[in-house]
């Protein structure tokens, strides 16, 4: 027989397992209701891209304001509308740079004949603030192509900005009491709504990621 200490576990035991079943039936479907959905990227097969990496899902991009040429504010807003790809640098450096906005300046006449609502853009963000200013860092990228936008940012908003787009960079001492900049070389692509949904990795064949982005940007809505 029971005694009245096992009746009471019992029926506390069973009064938690119909409570937990009341819970799942009352708020199961809504919790699962609520959760936000999956967002799907682009409507390209990605066995198509010749060179772009497109993600399963598209991945959101916190807000920012960079710091333009003339004075202005870039924030994701201003690049919304076009897809844009993002590529992080340094006015000083000797190699990698200079040879990326060349071949990003020979992808941007391959997309020429597009429409210019839909034409993509590119944006040079520089990771040397302190020897980069703003106007410093778009008289360096007008070099390459007057049609590149170029910005930079204050530490630390600007290694917060690099990191939600999954890039990295760090200052390096030279031995001749200088220093450099040890940046990420892909390029971070962004859709026509700020999310970033892509990346494109060295190295760069300028003709494969203009056809890419054409066919991009053909395809958005």
């Amino acid at each position: 027989m029971f005694n009245r200490t096992t009746l009471l576990i019992l029926v506390a035991a069973l009064a938690a397992g119909l409570g937990l079943w009341a819970a799942q039936v009352m708020f199961g479907p809504q919790r699962a209701a609520s959760a936000p959905a999956p967002v799907e990227g682009p409507a390209v097969d990605p066995a198509t891209m010749k060179t772009v990496r497109l993600f399963p899902q598209l991945r959101a991009v916190p807000d920012f304001a960079l710091e333009q040429s003339d004075g202005t504010a870039l924030s994701a807003k201003e690049l919304q509308g076009r897809w844009t790809i993002v590529f992080f640098g340094f006015t000083h450096c000797p190699d990698i740079c200079p040879t990326t906005l060349s071949e990003l300046a020979q992808v941007q006449k391959l997309w020429l004949d597009l429409d210019p609502a839909l034409r993509p853009q590119v944006l040079f963000v520089s990771v040397d603030p302190e020897r980069d200013t703003p106007a410093k860092t778009g008289d360096y990228a007008a070099y390459f192509n007057p049609d590149t936008l170029a910005a930079t940012l204050p530490e630390p908003a600007l290694q917060a900005f690099a990191n939600s787009l999954g890039m990295v960079y760090m200052k390096v001492p030279t031995e001749a009491g200088d220093y450099t900049m040890d940046h990420s070389t892909a390029l971070v692509l962004l859709d026509p709504r700020g999310r970033q949904a892509g990346i494109v990795r060295p190295p760069f064949v300028p003709a494969d990621i203009a056809a890419d982005l054409i066919a991009l940007s053909k395809a958005t809505p």
